[in-house]
Parts: C-alpha cells; structure tokens; sequence
C-alpha cells in the first residue's frame, strides 16, 4: 500500500469525522452558553499592589479571568457574590468598592456577555464585635446598598437582548420571597433572589443570607419557583447562591462554610435541587470543587463550587495536595437543545501559567 493511498485515507476519515462531528451538532445545537465564578473580593493586608489595596480587589487575578471569559463569548456571566470586600454599612465605602468591580466588568456586558449579580455575605453582612466577639449579621442598608449598585442589571430584558441578542423571558419584579411565612424574610428581597427563563432553561439567583435568617436559602420560594418554571416547560434548572449546601472538606476540621450550618435546613434546599435535577452553583469558600454531595444515598445532583476568582485561597500552601485546590477557576456551561447540559470548569494556578480544562461534565 504506498504512502499516498494511506495519506488519502487518513485525510478521508478525518474529514468524515468532521462531518460526522457537525451533523451531530446540528441535531443537537448549543442554544445557551454560561459562565460563572465568585470571589474575587481582596483581604486587607493582603494585598500584592498599592491599586488593590484602594480597591480590595484581586485585580490580576479577576482581570485575566475576564480575557478569557470573553473569548469564550458565553450568552451571560453569573457572578456568585463576594465581589466587593464590604462587611460594612458606610455607604461611601460600598460605592466605591462597588464602582471598580462594576468598571472591570463593563468590557464584559459590551461585548456579548450579561453581567448577572448574585449577592454574597460581604455585600450583605456587616462584620462587627460585640462582647469580644466577631459577628457577621446581614443588614437591611447593605440589602439597599446592592440594589443601588446592581439594580440596573438585575434584570434589564430590553439591555439583555441588546447584549446577547435574544430575549429572556418570565423575569418579575414582583417574583421575590414575601416577607412573613416559611422563609422567614423580614425585609425587601428584590433584586436579591430572582429567576428568569432563557432558551428554554430555567435561571434562579438566591439571597443565602437575607436579615434575620443569615445562612439560609429562600426554599419556600424557590420550591414554588422552580415548580412554575417547570409548567412553562423549562429543561433544565439552574440555581446560583453564595454560600454553598455542602461544605468541601478539603481538609479535615473546617468549619461549616454554607447552609450545611442547620442540617435540617439544608437537607430541605437539597431536596428541592434533586427534585428538580437543577445544578447549584456557589462560591464563599476560596476554592473550586465539583460534588455529587448525595451520590451514595442514589442522588444525582451536582454542587458546582467556584468561589475561586481572585480571593486569598481557602487552602494555604501545603495543606492538601490537590493542586486545583490552589487554582483561580471558572465553569463554562452549554446547554443543548435537547436539554444536555455540558460543563466544563477552567483554570490556572497561583503561579499564572497555563489556563488549563479541569472538568468536563455532561449531565
């Protein structure tokens, strides 16, 4: 057989591969795209640049996540809190801590990618002492301090359409937990926790740490939420929050991190997520992780962990020897038209080299 036949052969499987590869992708086409991190907030003291220490803003770090984010042109940006350092009520600080992660984000929302805010503890809470004692307690000012901050993106139908170039759909106001009832919200939670419908998925942000009940998820609401999105058809459902249900024990001894606090509490916002095959994803802990966190018991849901955008790791230098415990890491989401769900997570490590594939997940 000489070398030209084999040549020839070669170049035929490879494009009939090719083909076969795009006649796939047209039965099945990508119809919404995502991305999605949280923290990128710095610590005081902790900072590498004069800049950051104005600013408390990982700037490194949060700036070339955006590069490449950008290049990889997702319909939206989920931004799963602690964007700002915050944990105060002096409105002056806010704004301005606000104005710089709002301008690093402007090429962003210019270019084809929908800035959706979802808000963290350091937005919400003030960090304060009292009797000797450290205490982080959400405030209704910072609640008012957010909206007077993200209001304008959350959620703007006629900019989103603008931006991405297709309408969103079922966005209401008004669609927001109530104060009094199951979920205990005492004050205003709009723009806190809202949903819409985009290319026929379903889309939740969640406040996980409303005043009066911090470290607690609007289950009650979401529950209804997520059933009315349902009616209308929705595919698949995708739910963000700050504070994650399931801590990532990277270590043993930690803390309790996320809604995992009140075990009966969490076990009842799981359950929802399961019964909805929804996907939760969440940040507050420095670090990225991926968990199926009832696998064993036969669930199937996912827990996306990407609270690694700029903010000091959770895990510090040889604590564990997991390197992507170590990593500024983002998930890229697409979603088929038959409901396929694809999620790949990227990153690169402390050192700045190479962004890297972590994860790639079909659900």
């Amino acid at each position: 057989m000489s070398f030209s036949f084999m040549r020839h052969l070669l170049l035929a499987s490879v494009l009939m591969s090719t083909l076969f590869a795009a006649q796939a992708a047209d039965k099945d086409p990508v119809v919404a795209t995502f991305a999605t991190v949280g923290d990128s907030r710095a610590e005081p003291g902790l900072t590498q640049t004069k800049q950051d220490q104005i600013w408390l803003q990982h700037t490194k770090a949060w700036s070339r996540m955006m590069r490449e984010i950008q290049q990889q042109k997702p319909h939206a940006l989920f931004f799963n809190g602690d964007m700002i350092m915050g944990y105060t009520t002096d409105k002056n600080v806010l704004n301005r801590q606000y104005a710089y992660w709002r301008g690093m984000v402007t090429g962003l929302q210019e270019t084809g990618t929908y800035i959706v805010p979802v808000p963290g503890n350091h937005e919400v809470q003030e960090k304060f002492k009292e009797d000797g004692k450290t205490k982080k307690i959400a405030r209704q000012s910072n609640e008012d301090s957010w909206r007077d901050n993200m209001g304008d993106l959350i959620v703007d139908a006629e900019r989103w359409k603008a931006t991405v170039g297709s309408n969103l759909s079922a966005f209401d106001p008004k669609n927001t937990p109530t104060i009094g009832g199951a979920d205990k919200i005492t004050t205003d939670q709009s723009q806190l926790s809202y949903s819409f419908d985009f290319a026929g998925s379903h889309f939740v942000v969640i406040n996980t740490d409303p005043v009066g009940n911090d470290n607690h998820a609007p289950i009650a609401w979401l529950e209804q939420d997520l059933a009315q999105a349902k009616a209308r058809g929705a595919k698949r459902m995708f739910v963000f929050g700050h504070k994650p249900a399931f801590t990532y024990f990277f270590k043993p001894g930690i803390d309790l991190e996320g809604l995992d606090k009140f075990p009966e509490h969490q076990q009842a916002f799981w359950k929802i997520i399961e019964d909805n095959q929804a996907t939760y994803f969440c940040g507050h802990e420095h670090i990225y992780n991926v968990m199926q966190p009832t696998k064993n018991a036969g669930g199937k849901a996912y827990q996306v962990m990407v609270g690694s955008g700029g903010s000091p790791f959770s895990v510090e230098p040889g604590e564990t020897q997991n390197p992507e415990d170590r990593t500024y890491a983002w998930a890229l989401v697409k979603v088929h038209a038959s409901g396929k769900v694809e999620i790949d997570t990227y990153g690169f490590d402390e050192h700045y080299g190479n962004t890297k594939l972590l994860k790639h997940l079909v659900i």
